[in-house]
């Protein structure tokens, strides 16, 4: 799998992981699909709902906020393609808190933010038995 991002928003996301940190910084990846290729269009970052002494280490959609911004991604022709979230001073790489969570049709962005700098940001897909994440290739604009 394949996500065709902008340097623009791949710089917009991990700039939100900078600004959340040191709590992790999450929001939706709005775009359309083809086949296996994810094309970003726009980004909507989220607040963190997790509880205040969680924040640092989980990051929390509220269920309504993603309803909404389907929504809104509809009336704009787009989908929900992908979430990014970011990982405070641990690496770009998914924990099995977030693959619990996760679902198998979108792309998971995560960035590592050490010491409040955003250093890696990679791309990751649920595989569909729900076992194991697996690589996906960020490819941007020039």
């Amino acid at each position: 799998m394949t996500l065709l991002i902008s340097e623009d928003l791949v710089r917009d996301l991990r700039r939100h992981g900078e600004t959340a940190y040191p709590e992790e910084g999450a929001g939706l990846i709005l775009g359309s699909a083809d086949g296996e290729t994810r094309l970003a269009a726009q980004l909507r970052p989220l607040a963190n709902r997790s509880p205040d002494g969680a924040r640092r280490r989980r990051y929390e959609i509220d269920p309504r906020d993603l309803m909404r911004v389907e929504d809104e991604a509809e009336q704009g022709g787009l989908e929900v393609v992908g979430i990014y979230h970011s990982h405070p001073d641990h690496p770009a790489a998914p924990s099995e808190t977030d693959r619990e969570w996760a679902l198998p049709w979108y792309v998971y962005v995560i960035t590592s933010v050490q010491g409040g700098r955003a250093v890696e940001s990679t791309g990751w897909r649920l595989a569909d038995n729900r076992a194991r994440f697996e690589p996906v290739l960020i490819r941007t604009d020039p």
